[in-house]
């Protein structure tokens, strides 16, 4: 009985560690839920008493269960033919997994979900949660060393490869970034400052009395200015090695912006929302940090 009560404090101490691995693991607010649930009742079937570092086995169990949830999901996901951009759990809150997504890192989320199952597991236990390789090893059921290799293969894909010098990717980051900052704040004068006069916008889906092709630096910052939602949930990332934006509510990728920088302007932009197109994409991380 005490060892039951021992557990039960610790999970309920652990439960938003738990929940924060597990949702960078699934990336739904439901399944991270559902995960820390089948964690609980794996680890109420077992005597604690003889296990020193409690909160390490429990990650270790929250592990498992993501990845058999994660292998679940890609054996549906071949099985099925669809648009690569995944719907939550019916029962998830999209106020509260917007919050989360967007505190965790959207353009994460998105390069994460480019990842196989094992992958993925052991890019996020140890790179973001810093669990020891033996213990991914053994929940991978796979040696140490092929779950470094992992590790590392998911590592140089979350990171990408820069197609121009570093200068110029740093100045492509801060052209692109002020100008979703200014698209963010829905502010008409930094956005023309940022835009060249002659800019181009062009788009692969085009909405009924829409248009593929729109001209001049204030129609596309008006234009953008209409839809100040979607820059909230765009976030900086490397498209085909340069600097671009993924839009992606939630975590989930629904538009990649590629984005043409001359000097300190933006001279084109590409809106691709075609699920062919975007899978040929090779989008990774802008930025080392990892949240």
């Amino acid at each position: 009985m005490e060892t039951e009560v021992r557990l039960a404090e610790r999970f309920d101490t652990d439960r938003g560690h738990l929940r924060a691995v597990a949702y960078r693991m699934l990336g739904s607010l439901d399944e991270a839920d559902d995960a820390v649930q089948e964690t609980w009742l794996r680890a109420s079937r077992t005597d604690i008493g003889e296990i020193a570092n409690v909160t390490g086995w429990l990650t270790t169990i929250v592990g498992r269960v993501c990845l058999d949830m994660l292998r679940v999901r890609r054996r549906r996901d071949e099985e099925l033919t669809a648009e690569p951009v995944a719907s939550s759990a019916p029962g998830a809150d999209p106020e509260d997994e917007a919050v989360l997504a967007e505190s965790v890192g959207l353009a994460l989320l998105v390069v994460l979900d480019t990842l196989g199952p094992a992958e993925r597991v052991a890019f996020v236990l140890h790179d973001l949660f810093a669990v020891p390789f033996a213990d991914i090893a053994a929940i991978l059921e796979r040696s140490t060393v092929a779950a470094k290799k992992l590790a590392s293969r998911a590592r140089r894909r979350m990171h990408g490869t820069p197609a121009v010098p570093a200068a110029d990717l740093v100045r492509q980051r801060e052209v692109v970034g002020a100008f979703l900052a200014a698209s963010r704040a829905g502010d008409l004068e930094a956005l023309l400052a940022v835009l060249a006069p002659d800019v181009v916008r062009r788009t692969d889906r085009v909405a009924p009395g829409g248009e593929g092709e729109v001209r001049g630096a204030r129609r596309i910052a008006e234009e953008t200015l209409t839809n100040t939602a979607r820059a909230r949930v765009a976030d900086l990332a490397l498209v085909d090695g340069e600097i671009g934006l993924v839009v992606a509510p939630r975590g989930r990728l629904l538009l990649v912006l590629r984005v043409e920088v001359d000097g300190d302007r933006v001279t084109a932009v590409d809106v691709i929302a075609d699920p062919v197109r975007l899978r040929r994409l090779r989008i990774a991380l802008a930025q080392s940090d990892l949240r």
